[in-house]
């Protein structure tokens, strides 16, 4: 294990509280649906998508008291995937000044990086 998993667990901690330092990963998901209400739901902070169809996409989960997200929270999304990927903020949300509910597209090939606002609000950096 190299990286901050193995430092982490070589100072003591365990497997467990590392890796949930560190965050958790989906390697190989497949971008669903063509709207807001359709997408895949984000579940980890890191996401690679590998399958990727014409206008599917993902959704940021919102912050609420029964998820645990919270203002600094971060989700980055890597797009392995043949077509761009749409990222829609959750529902009466919004990401950088897009209008409520519009998705950012993630290029394939691409990566994205979203931090919560805490408010259904993320901010984005997309790479070039």
């Amino acid at each position: 294990m190299p990286g901050l998993i193995k430092n982490l667990m070589g100072s003591g901690f365990s497997a467990g509280q590392a890796i949930a330092l560190n965050g958790y990963s989906t390697a190989g998901a497949t971008a669903t649906g063509s709207t807001q209400g359709t997408a895949y739901v984000l579940q980890t902070e890191f996401t690679e998508f590998t399958t990727v169809a014409a206008s599917t996409g993902a959704i940021l989960p919102a912050s609420t008291a029964s998820n645990g997200i919270v203002a600094g929270d971060s989700f980055f999304i890597a797009n392995q995937g043949a077509n761009a990927l749409s990222v829609y903020p959750p529902v009466g949300g919004n990401i950088n000044l897009a209008a409520t509910n519009t998705a950012v597209s993630v290029a394939s090939g691409k990566t994205a990086y979203f931090v919560a606002k805490g408010n259904g609000t993320y901010f984005a950096v997309l790479s070039a």
